[in-house]
């Protein structure tokens, strides 16, 4: 069994401009905890292969997804197919979500406008 803490992952600041910690990389996906203070938001960008699900477990924000906007809270969970644009902006409480990546998350498949 591989078992991986929160409390022992040590976090980095993505392309994208937010802080994770990555619990799981596999050849076939990956599992991270993400964090944005108040008013941060990630870059715009797309992954060309990548699929996401945005799982919020704290605070919230606006997401916006291939020019749709929505409110996000806690317990809101957000499909980012391949190749969407996507962005998010933490509200007053910042927000902190689980990044399910599949392939997994890679620096190489993050684009920018």
């Amino acid at each position: 069994m591989e078992l991986s803490s929160l409390s022992e992952v040590e976090a980095f600041v993505t392309k994208d401009g937010s802080t994770i910690r990555e619990l799981h990389h596999t050849a076939a996906q990956s599992l991270a905890e993400a964090s944005l203070e108040a008013g941060q938001g990630t870059q715009r960008h797309y992954h060309a292969r990548t699929e996401e699900i945005y799982l919020l477990t704290a605070g919230g924000g606006v997401l916006e997804v291939d020019g749709e906007s929505r409110e996000v809270v806690a317990g809101d969970a957000v499909l980012i197919p391949p190749g969407a644009w996507h962005e998010l902006v933490a509200g007053a409480d910042g927000a902190r979500l689980l990044c399910m990546c599949a392939p997994p998350y890679s620096h190489d498949d993050t684009f920018f406008e």
